[in-house]
């Protein structure tokens, strides 16, 4: 089964540097968290705020992310990893795909949240400001899909359709299909669902850029953008898919989370739509105005002003001591007026 107008799929996703596997799906995660720190720095620094500060926070919120994407993962799926024939250690090769970005945004925010705290920046100003970066990573991060051959959706015959391959994670290499098509590695033509996410998440990254601009947005409200954008996008690809999925009154579990959270995130854009919090820190630095500013050295090479008939002698002695201090010389004229003020 050949088709000429179709998006072929790779039929490899592992490659070899000696004894070390370089997968594909890791390099487009690794690649989309690089996208998110460079679009997150830049604008943090455009609100104030430091550089460090945003790796720092990134530490967190990619390590919790991580592992809250996978917990969700497993635990939607967790026939693939238990039960009969199945390898419960499978469940920990998260080098083989699988991560639910409901899990890895939740538990991404938590450690955000851990890190913020300890570097005293707001978090809601930290979320508006990494908005656009994570669904821009995201996006980036579909091509993982794309590689494993998987997460695609419907049977279709469009100009665009998707060629799949059964791809054994394993070896990461396409090998006779065991479903559809005995004996060929082409399984069939597919909705390439991935690929819609991917553009959508994208476009969606360059809308929330642009909406900062055109609007004075804040309070965590370009994060609820994001959320309510994406989620919307979410429902309408998730039910192209045709891969096996938990459904509940007719929708797969999928659509519900995203019902769920644009709801959640619609409530807290109107609540939080004429509050701002522009600062990126809870308690902005004063090191600028302290003791440091107060010790300033002063420009000596002005003259001290003439003393006053008003002034008493110390302050004339005061005067005269700085005047010699600053390198000026006393004439006769001036040792006359000096006579003259003498009481």
């Amino acid at each position: 089964m050949h088709s000429l107008a179709s998006i072929p799929s790779p039929t490899h996703a592992v490659w070899h540097i000696g004894p070390i596997p370089i997968r594909a799906y890791a390099l487009c995660i690794v690649a989309g968290i690089f996208v998110a720190l460079a679009v997150t720095v830049r604008r943090w620094r455009a609100r104030g705020g430091k550089d460090e500060d945003v790796w720092d926070v990134a530490g967190w919120a990619i390590a919790f992310g991580i592992i809250g994407g996978r917990l969700y993962h497993v635990a939607t799926d967790g026939e693939k990893y238990f039960g009969t024939g199945k390898h419960p250690v499978d469940a920990l090769k998260i080098w083989d795909g699988g991560l639910g970005i409901w899990g890895a945004i939740a538990l991404g925010v938590l450690g955000a949240w851990i890190g913020c705290r300890r570097k005293g920046m707001r978090l809601t100003a930290f979320a508006d400001a990494a908005a656009p970066g994570v669904v821009a990573a995201q996006g980036i991060g579909r091509w993982g899909n794309w590689f494993n051959n998987e997460l695609y959706g419907r049977p279709t015959d469009v100009p665009w359709k998707l060629q799949i391959h059964d791809l054994d994670v394993t070896t990461g290499k396409a090998q006779p299909c065991n479903f559809g098509h005995l004996g060929q590695t082409v399984c069939g033509y597919y909705q390439p669902t991935f690929l819609y996410e991917s553009l959508w998440d994208i476009v969606l990254a360059f809308l929330l850029i642009w909406a900062a601009r055109r609007w004075r947005l804040g309070r965590g409200n370009q994060f609820a953008l994001y959320a309510m954008g994406y989620t919307a996008g979410r429902f309408y690809i998730e039910g192209l898919r045709s891969d096996f999925a938990h459904h509940f009154l007719g929708l797969r579990l999928n659509e519900w989370t995203s019902v769920v959270v644009f709801v959640g995130a619609l409530l807290w854009f109107v609540r939080h739509r004429n509050k701002f919090d522009e600062l990126p820190y809870r308690h902005p630095p004063t090191e600028e105005q302290g003791p440091a500013a107060a010790a300033e050295p002063t420009d000596t090479t002005e003259p001290a002003e003439p003393p006053t008939e008003s002034a008493a002698p110390a302050d004339q002695t005061e005067a005269a001591a700085g005047g010699e201090s600053a390198g000026i010389e006393a004439t006769p004229a001036d040792e006359h007026v000096e006579a003259q003020s003498d009481p």
